[in-house]
């Protein structure tokens, strides 16, 4: 299948995705919740550091690395931890949704909620990846560097399918990451054809809040024109998020036999091919 045939086919998901999301417009509430509360948890973090240091950066830069590694350290936790939560909470709404169940935030964050533990053991996991890969690239050359960003993208790769694991297989951190990394290892199709499709919904999102923004700046008020460019950057993130978090439900119900009339189901069944022997 050539680029363009998967492109096509990424682009047909991602309006499937949209669709799924059209009819469940309270979906989008997951990823805004998201990031508000990453924006407490950093403006927390910014206050406790301005009541620290004030003003003076300088005192600031006189910090132990191994201090701002352990920071950064529980930061990547926390992180990894909201954004976890957040994505399960929808991806259980997705699929109630294919079940042809009953739709509600409540039931999302209920489900989250009680896979805490879970959710919290593969946010340590993934910070201490993420803290060894950032003391790695932090300590290494050019070529370390190059080499981490390549271990960067095959993480994101290996872990496509870790949410939807860790929420209905019951299983630790390690063993949802292989089998995750499996799934993908035996099965590989239209993955990045699909990622680039969910990159263009965002350019022309912001493509398009952006010349309001201008017309409005200019017409009307300035201030008012990067209020609504802001505002619109943040629902073009939000759609994004749940999207993709939509199609991560849909492929991996398909995976596993559960999917109905929402997606075309012959279009999935392509969407991962065998590889070759």
């Amino acid at each position: 299948m050539g680029f363009f045939d998967r492109l096509s086919k990424g682009w047909e998901i991602s309006m499937s995705s949209y669709k799924v999301l059209l009819a469940n417009k309270q979906l989008i509430i997951f990823p805004i919740l998201s990031g508000l509360s990453m924006l407490l948890i950093m403006g927390s973090v910014f206050g406790v550091f301005f009541a620290r240091y004030g003003l003076d950066f300088a005192a600031s830069t006189e910090v132990s690395r191994g201090t701002m590694y352990l920071g950064l350290f529980f930061f990547y936790i926390v992180n990894y931890f909201v954004i976890v939560f957040f994505n399960m909470a929808l991806m259980h709404c997705a699929k109630l949704y294919f079940d042809g169940e009953e739709v509600a935030l409540s039931k999302g964050l209920q489900f989250s909620a009680g896979r805490i533990g879970a959710i919290f053991s593969w946010a340590v996991f993934a910070a201490t990846v993420g803290i060894v890969l950032r003391m790695i690239q932090d300590n290494a050359g050019w070529l370390g560097k190059i080499l981490i960003s390549i271990v960067g993208f095959v993480w994101s790769l290996a872990t496509f399918f870790v949410i939807p694991i860790i929420a209905y297989e019951n299983l630790g951190p390690v063993d949802a990451l292989k089998k995750s990394a499996e799934i993908m290892k035996e099965k590989w199709g239209e993955r990045l054809g699909a990622s680039f499709s969910f990159a263009l919904i965002p350019l022309l999102g912001i493509l398009c809040f952006g010349v309001a923004g201008f017309a409005v700046g200019y017409l009307v008020n300035e201030i008012v024109g990067v209020g609504l460019f802001v505002a619109g950057l943040l629902l073009v993130f939000a759609t994004t998020s749940a999207l993709n978090s939509i199609f991560v439900s849909a492929v991996y119900n398909n995976i596993n036999g559960n999917i109905n009339e929402h997606f075309n189901k012959q279009m999935l069944d392509g969407l991962f091919e065998e590889r070759s022997k």
